[in-house]
C-alpha cells in the first residue's frame, strides 16, 4: 500500500501489478460490454494503491477506453471506494440507525480522542485513520467497529483503549507465526 505521504507517479511499482492484472482481463476495447469488469478492476486497485486518487481512475480509464467520468462515478456510487488515502490501522465506526441510537457516536469520539484525529483524518505517520460509516450490516452486535478486518460488536466508548490494545497483541502474534512460517 502507498503511504500516504507518498505521492504517486506512473512509474510507481504498483501501476505494473494493476497493468497485469487489467492486461490479464483482455479487455475488448470495441466490446460495448468491456466496463462489466470494472469494478473488479477498482477493488484490485484500491488492494495495490490502499485508495483510488485520480492518477489512478485516468490510468484505468485509459487502460478500458472509457472518459474518467465514468471511473470516477463508480467511484463515488459505492461508499467502499475511497480517493482519500487511509492509514495501516483502518478504524471504521458505524453510524447507523441501531449503533447510532446504542451510543457509536460517543465510540467515535472516543476513538478520535484516543488516537488524535478525526474522522476522514489520518494521522501524520499515516498509521491510523478514522472513519465513520452508515452501515455495516451487524445490527445486531450495535454499536459495531471495524479494524482493519476485525469487527469487534457492542462497543462502549470505555472499552476503546482494551480494543485497540488487543488489536496490537493480535497482529503482533499473526506477525510472529508468518516469521515462523
Amino acid at each position: 500500500m502507498i503511504s500516504p505521504t507518498c505521492s504517486i507517479e506512473k512509474n510507481h511499482p504498483q501501476f505494473k501489478d494493476l497493468q497485469q492484472y487489467i492486461d490479464s482481463l483482455k479487455i475488448n476495447h470495441e466490446n460495448p460490454r468491456r466496463k462489466d469488469t470494472l469494478i473488479m478492476t477498482l477493488h484490485r486497485a484500491q488492494k495495490i494503491f490502499g485508495y483510488l486518487p485520480e492518477i489512478v481512475q485516468v490510468f484505468i480509464a485509459n487502460h478500458y477506453s472509457i472518459p474518467h467520468a465514468d471511473v470516477s462515478g463508480v467511484i463515488s456510487f459505492y461508499n467502499f471506494f475511497t480517493t482519500t488515502p487511509k492509514g495501516k490501522i483502518q478504524v471504521n465506526v458505524c453510524l447507523g440507525t441501531a449503533c447510532y441510537v446504542n451510543g457509536a457516536d460517543k465510540v467515535l469520539q472516543e476513538f478520535e480522542q484516543v488516537i488524535g484525529v478525526r474522522s476522514g483524518q489520518v494521522t501524520e505517520d499515516g498509521k491510523f485513520s478514522i472513519e465513520s460509516l452508515r452501515c455495516v450490516g451487524a445490527c445486531g452486535l450495535a454499536p459495531v467497529v471495524t479494524i482493519n478486518d476485525k469487527v469487534f460488536g457492542k462497543v462502549k466508548a470505555g472499552d476503546v483503549r482494551e480494543i485497540l490494545e488487543k488489536f496490537f497483541i493480535e497482529e503482533e502474534v499473526a506477525e510472529k507465526e508468518a516469521a515462523n512460517v
